[in-house]
C-alpha cells in the first residue's frame, strides 16, 4: 500500500499577486538541489488519522508556526513513488526568516559510524505561482493549478 500524507500550501496576496509557500527539504541529499526538490509543507498520516489534522501537526513540526484558519481541500495527487498526498490551501502568512522545525538524525558521511542531525526543512520561501512550478516536486505542481483556480473565480 502506497504512503499517504497531507499537507498545507499556504497562500498570501501581496503587491505582485499571488504567493505561496513552498519548503525546501532538509539533509545531506537535499543540499544541492533546487529546481523539482521544494514541496508544500506536508508529512505522513498516522493510521485513520484525517488528512486536516495530518497537515496542521506537519505544518507545525515543519516550521514551528500553528496553522490558523480554514483548511481549503486541493484534492489528492499521486507523486512519482506512489505516494498519495492531500493538499489544502489557506490563507495566511510566515516569517521565512524565523522556521524552527524538527529535525532527524541519520548516519552521514555514510559507513562513517557517526550520525548527524539535520533540519527535516532547512529553509522556506514565498514564490509567485510560475517559480513555483520551476521549484515544486513535479507530482505537487496540480495543488498550485487549483490554488490558482479557486483564486480566479469572483
Amino acid at each position: 500500500m502506497a504512503a499517504e500524507s497531507a499537507g498545507i500550501l499556504l497562500y498570501k496576496h501581496e503587491g505582485r499577486g499571488l504567493l505561496v509557500l513552498l519548503v525546501h527539504p532538509g539533509g545531506p541529499f537535499w543540499r544541492n538541489k533546487d529546481h523539482g526538490a521544494w514541496t508544500i509543507p506536508k508529512g505522513e498520516r498516522n493510521v485513520d488519522e484525517d488528512a486536516e489534522i495530518t497537515a496542521r501537526r506537519e505544518f507545525t513540526e515543519e516550521l514551528g508556526a500553528t496553522p490558523t484558519g480554514t483548511l481549503v481541500p486541493l484534492g489528492r495527487i499521486r507523486q512519482r513513488g506512489g505516494k498519495q498526498v492531500d493538499g489544502f490551501a489557506l490563507e495566511g502568512d510566515l516569517d521565512v526568516e524565523r522556521i524552527s522545525g524538527n529535525t532527524f538524525e541519520i548516519e552521514w558521511p555514510p559507513r562513517s559510524g557517526r550520525r548527524q542531525s539535520f533540519p527535516e526543512v532547512d529553509r522556506a520561501a514565498w514564490f509567485s505561482p510560475d517559480e513555483a512550478r520551476q521549484k515544486i516536486n513535479a507530482g505537487q505542481r496540480p495543488f498550485i493549478d487549483r490554488l490558482e483556480e479557486l483564486y480566479a473565480k469572483p
